[in-house]
């Protein structure tokens, strides 16, 4: 059996397609169109889980059902938790209308008998346990390194993970002590883009990214020029002041993310570029010329010359004056 083989019979795997049409029929489309295509595929997807959790069952694969309180949550978070989760809550009212319709896979607890650790389906565990009702899983056992591949691996064949998420996930992974190989495995990657993966993560600050959330259309390339603008005095303050915003939470990710890049991209102001200095009687510098975007000022060094600006201002009627007959006499 290939390593790949190996891989795919840890949970439920769907079959692979290459046919042109299949990915064609993926493409998005909006209305009515769209919400028929979505249930349609929907059916389609549950149609081959029960096709392939009926196989399971021929070769001895016994689902059974199990107290959600008994089933301890993965140590390593795969997903971004988001405060507003439309897909989740889905998933929730799915689950409480039809019943549970894939199982999760668990394996026997190593440290406390009687109890499970999930391997994947982390969401329908949460869900059950929402609801009240016993999570219907797949008990294997598992090694550790079992346990992270077929987390990763259902994680990608049912709902891809973004950028951000794989790239947390490998980082979490690692930081837990698990060895790049198992990682790589995990995230059907390659050591290169793992480095890349890895870098990113350690490089935004997590609470930032949880604000934000997953940003599945943003790509690697946008999040490696976010953490790039992030390294700049100020800008994580700038990137915080921005997702404070409260219209903003109600938009999805991506929205987060572009506004948050876009705060960082604008262009900073013009600074002031002085263009003369008067100096006071004694010597020292008592004031300075400044051009900006079109205005001139003149700043004066209140240290040096106390009370002189205000002496200036009551003045300017006359000293304008004064200007128009110079140049009147100009003319």
């Amino acid at each position: 059996m290939s390593r790949k083989d190996a891989i795919n019979s840890l949970y439920l795997k769907r079959p692979e397609t290459s046919n042109p049409a299949q990915k064609s029929a993926d493409r998005v489309r909006t209305g009515a169109i769209s919400a028929m295509g979505a249930s349609l595929h929907e059916m389609s997807e549950n149609a081959k889980q029960a096709a392939h959790l009926q196989k399971q069952l021929a070769e001895g694969e016994a689902v059974i059902s199990i107290d959600p309180k008994k089933v301890d949550h993965s140590r390593i978070a795969d997903r971004i938790n988001i405060d507003v989760d439309a897909a989740f809550d889905k998933l929730v009212a799915s689950i409480n209308e039809h019943g549970q319709q894939v199982p999760i896979l668990v394996r026997p607890s190593l440290e406390n008998p009687g109890r499970y650790q999930v391997a994947y389906g982390r969401r329908r565990l949460r869900a059950a346990e929402m609801l009240g009702l016993p999570v219907k899983a797949i008990v294997r056992s598992l090694s550790d390194s079992e346990l992270i591949v077929a987390q990763g691996r259902e994680n990608l064949d049912r709902k891809d993970l973004s950028f951000i998420e794989k790239a947390f996930f490998a980082r979490n992974l690692e930081d837990d002590g698990c060895d790049r190989g198992t990682i790589v495995a995990a995230l059907v990657t390659d050591k290169a883009d793992l480095s890349r993966y890895i870098a990113v993560a350690r490089r935004i600050p997590e609470k930032l990214v949880h604000r934000i959330g997953p940003a599945p259309k943003a790509g690697r390339a946008r999040w490696l020029l976010l953490a790039e603008k992030l390294l700049v005095d100020g800008a994580i303050s700038i990137a915080e002041s921005v997702l404070a915003d409260q219209s903003l939470q109600k938009q999805d990710s991506d929205a987060r993310f572009n506004a948050v890049l876009r705060s960082l991209e604008d262009k900073p102001k013009k600074a002031a570029r002085p263009t003369g200095v008067w100096k006071a009687p004694n010597g020292k510098r008592a004031a300075r010329i400044e051009k900006r975007n079109g205005n001139t000022a003149l700043v004066f060094e209140d240290k040096i010359v106390p009370q002189f600006a205000q002496f200036v201002s009551d003045k300017l009627d006359e000293l304008f004056e004064q200007f128009q007959e110079k140049d009147s006499e100009g003319e």
